[in-house]
Formats: structure tokens, C-alpha cells, sequence
């Protein structure tokens, strides 16, 4: 576990949510906000968050839309510990198992009306971080068809998967929904306007008829290029990152 001096103590949604984070180790930024942002839960579903961290996309989710029975699967002990004391801390209920998406505890063995999830995605054989946590949270060890597969799994029928990714894996989300997930649509999420998206957000649903949807991109930043030391979100990122707004506009 970590220890107190090991930690940070972030804020997410201007300071709506606080978040224990490792001061060495993988850390949570928009992507878990951004996951939260598209699931479209609506209060009294249940909730399942594959690879759940400190619980960062679970509790954005459950801060914007409350009543909601959120669950969470980690991988590591140490973050699921985390996810525990973060989810006590902002009031907010989360039920957290430690374990493998192969091997899902006999707990999280039922129906689910939405599965999130952000599978990590920079590749095995890349240069990995020299903190051991930080590694295995950011780099491929489970191919993204597993949680795919995993997710397909924990769905009830007519239930969604909303899952972040890089836009290189988006290939092989797409192949891994048929037959059981369809209705499927792709947000690519562009860093600037005019630039290639890096990351896309991808929602399906188990026995989805619906044609395939690849939609506008998603701007994140205002402006050609990085200026200065400023964020510099678009009005429509920002509303999320900051206000706890919601993306679903952009998958109607």
C-alpha cells in the first residue's frame, strides 16, 4: 500500500472531487474525466469500471449523476486501496475488488447496465517507467480484445461499454464487439483542431442493431499549437474537465 508521504492530493472538477494519487506511479488526467463524461448511466443503473485505478473515472461518474451502484475492478492492491479511500472521502459509494479481468472475483460475476473502461495502451515492448505501479497501470500486458471480452461478459442485455483508448487499438476494439455488441460509435478525440486524434472513445451495446457511427471529432484545445504555459481548453472541454459536464450531445 502507500504510505501517506507517497501521495498527492488532487483536485479533478475544480476541487469538487479529491483524489489520493501516488506521487511516483501512474496518474490519473483527462482520460478517466473524458470516459466519465460519455457514459450514459442515469441514476439507480449499476456501474462497473474495469481497471479502476484510485478510482478516478468511477467517481466523476457518480459526482455528475447520483443514485448510481458503482463497482470497480483493480488489478493492484495498492490502487484498489486507493480507490477505496478516495471513493470514502468524497462521499461517494464505490464497491472495489482486487483481481484479474481473466479471473473477475465471484462478486463482480453479475449483469451490469454499463461497463467503463481506460485499458492501458502504450505498447509492452516500448521503454517502460521506471516505477513498477506506473508500468503495469500504462503499458499493454492484457490485449484490449480481452476487455472487450470481459466487459461483453458483465452486460446485461441492452447494457453499454464506454471505453477510451489509443486510436492505434481503435482496430481492435472493433473487431472484438461482434457478434454481442453493436450500435457501435467512435468519438476520435482531436488534441487540436485540424490535428489527428490520438485517443477515441468508443460505446457499443450488447445486442445493439444500430448502423456503425464514426462521429465529429471532439477538440480538446483551442488553437494551432501550444501557447504558453496555459491550458487553453476549448469552451466544451472545458465544461467537462472543469464543470462535470457530460459528452453525451456529441454520441446523439
Amino acid at each position: 500500500m502507500f504510505a501517506d508521504e507517497e501521495l498527492s492530493d488532487d483536485k479533478f472538477l475544480c476541487g469538487r472531487l479529491r483524489l489520493l494519487q501516488p506521487l511516483k506511479g501512474y496518474r490519473a488526467a483527462t482520460d478517466p474525466v473524458l470516459l466519465a463524461a460519455a457514459c450514459p448511466a442515469e441514476p439507480g443503473e449499476e456501474v462497473l469500471d474495469l481497471g479502476c485505478g484510485a478510482g478516478a473515472a468511477a467517481l466523476c461518474l457518480g459526482l455528475r449523476v447520483p443514485g448510481l451502484a458503482l463497482a470497480g475492478l483493480e488489478l493492484q492492491p495498492a490502487y484498489a486501496d486507493l480507490a477505496r479511500r478516495n471513493a470514502a472521502r468524497n462521499g461517494i459509494a464505490v464497491e472495489v475488488h482486487e483481481g484479474d479481468l481473466a479471473r473477475m472475483p465471484a462478486a463482480l460475476r453479475r449483469d451490469f447496465d454499463h461497463v467503463i473502461a481506460n485499458p492501458p495502451y502504450y505498447p509492452a515492448g516500448g521503454s517502460p517507467s521506471p516505477v513498477a505501479a506506473r508500468a503495469r497501470a500504462m503499458q499493454v500486458e492484457t490485449p484490449l480484445a480481452a476487455w472487450v471480452a470481459a466487459a461483453t461478459r458483465r452486460l446485461r442485455p441492452g447494457g453499454w461499454l464506454t471505453l477510451i483508448c489509443g486510436a492505434d487499438g481503435l482496430p481492435e476494439v472493433l473487431a472484438a464487439l461482434a457478434p454481442k455488441l453493436g450500435s457501435a460509435s467512435v468519438l476520435p478525440l482531436a488534441p487540436r483542431e485540424g490535428r489527428a486524434a490520438l485517443r477515441v472513445i468508443v460505446q457499443a451495446r450488447k445486442g445493439g442493431r444500430a448502423p456503425f457511427r464514426l462521429l465529429a471529432p471532439f477538440v480538446l484545445h483551442q488553437g494551432a499549437a501550444h501557447d504558453g504555459d496555459r491550458e487553453s481548453y476549448t469552451p466544451a472541454a472545458n465544461a467537462i474537465l472543469r464543470e462535470g459536464a457530460d459528452l453525451l450531445a456529441a454520441f446523439r
